[in-house]
């Protein structure tokens, strides 16, 4: 297959590359740095020819604000799904977070939008959701700056990046079935748990403090939603064998 892979220079879009390389596949990355921008449709058209599918493992940012986050994934998801169309791409595969349905609010009213385009597109697809990543703690906390930082309650079942890849590869393999079976973590987290021992793990003298968040989406990170259901697939590489992995990079 000719798979192309937007996002394929970013955290998950790398492994993503990797392992449909790995699994004898001509892989495509779509990025900026490769002269496309999905952001603004240029390059898309000659970068898409004869692709069979698109997996699409973009990200804005940890940004909160939903109306940046919203208009960012629908902007890419729009221009990612005309140039597909008009391609002939067969399967659009896009990475998505498992348990966030009943929080549509911060970043997560962006996931939720991008999963409505792609459902209303017309190419065939495939929403892939999964857990949070075990570099997710080390990105929030590289984010704060000073020997204290806050977090917020949250109770993750968190996969590694790696195995999300293989599992984004495996998706675009089998062909559009709208929503594949998620992927999670082999262990129920607490974020400010995870935190505390990476930060152990690397030396780092910092305190971590846990506050719960406002709103619908302190609620929604806090119920437990974001561990996935019984039914989901596991990874199987835990927080702790990440960090010493060849996987974690050291800040």
């Amino acid at each position: 297959m000719r798979i192309a892979v937007a996002g394929g220079t970013g955290l998950v879009g790398r492994y993503v590359v990797d392992a449909a390389e790995r699994a004898g596949h001509d892989v495509v990355v779509l990025a900026r740095s490769r002269g496309v921008d999905v952001l603004t449709g240029e390059g898309l058209a000659a970068a898409l020819a004869g692709a069979d599918a698109v997996i699409d493992a973009t990200n804005s940012g940890t940004t909160l604000s939903a109306r940046k986050a919203t208009r960012f994934f629908e902007a890419a998801t729009r221009h990612l799904l005309a140039a597909e169309a008009s391609a002939g791409v067969g399967h659009h595969v896009a990475l998505s977070i498992v348990g966030i349905d009943g929080i549509d609010a911060s970043y997560y009213a962006g996931k939720l939008a991008q999963e409505r385009a792609v459902a209303a597109g017309s190419v065939p697809s495939t929403i892939a959701r999964v857990a949070q990543f075990h570099e997710f703690a080390g990105q929030l906390l590289a984010g704060m700056g000073g020997p204290i930082a806050v977090l917020p309650r949250m109770l993750m079942r968190p996969v590694a990046a790696r195995e999300v890849g293989e599992h984004l590869v495996r998706v675009a393999e089998s062909g559009p079935v709208g929503r594949a079976a998620d992927l999670v973590g082999p262990r129920d987290e607490v974020l400010v748990d995870v935190a505390r021992r990476q930060l152990a793990f690397e030396g780092a003298r910092r305190r971590v403090i846990e506050v719960r968040l406002p709103g619908a989406y302190g609620r929604g990170l806090a119920s437990g939603s974001l561990r996935g259901g019984a039914d989901a697939v596991q990874g199987t590489t835990t927080f702790d064998e990440w960090l010493r992995s060849e996987d974690h990079t050291l800040r």
